[in-house]
């Protein structure tokens, strides 16, 4: 009757809620789709000769075929962590509002893109890398300074005991 529209669901419902809206919104449908009136015409002959009853009898069809079906979704539900999934997607989808920069999509050329992945990442660590080397060599130069100097002191050291020496005989 209302053109397939779903009811509406609070802006900030996330993936499982939507969900559980439209099964709901399903059942519904099917219950409405199946009415009593429908019913009565397919069991014509029984439904003149007892009314109640297969009112009754449509009751129960309608109770059991409910309560299956939502059994069928929570178990679908279940064993494919539905829930756990739904969240997940909410949350990767609420970090990507922020990002300025589009989404990377792969070009269909797995060499381009297992490139156009490892390219940036290789350059960032090449520069990381330059920068770790320009430090190492930064720090080997005050060492090499400190070495000769201490060599430079031996030799001062040395050349001071040579001349005591010398003096002293």
């Amino acid at each position: 009757g209302d053109g397939g529209a779903v009811p509406a669901v609070p802006a900030a419902a996330g993936r499982a809620q939507v969900f559980s809206t439209v099964v709901d919104t399903f059942l519904e449908k099917l219950v409405t789709a199946g009415s009593y009136p429908r019913f009565a015409s397919c069991y014509r002959c029984f439904y003149k000769l007892q009314p109640q009853l297969t009112r009754s009898i449509y009751d129960q069809f309608i109770s059991q075929l409910q309560s299956s079906i939502k059994e069928e979704i929570q178990e679908v539900k279940n064993e494919g962590n539905l829930e756990g999934l739904f969240n997940s997607l909410d949350k990767i989808v609420e970090e990507a509002k922020d990002r300025e920069e589009p989404a990377w999509r792969p070009s269909g050329i797995p060499e381009e893109d297992v490139r156009s992945a490892l390219v940036p990442y290789l350059l960032k660590h090449r520069s990381y890398l330059r920068k770790v080397l320009r430090e190492k060599e930064e720090e080997n130069r005050k060492v090499a300074k400190s070495v000769l100097a201490g060599r430079d002191r031996i030799a001062e050291l040395q050349q001071l005991i040579q001349a005591r020496k010398q003096a002293w005989q």
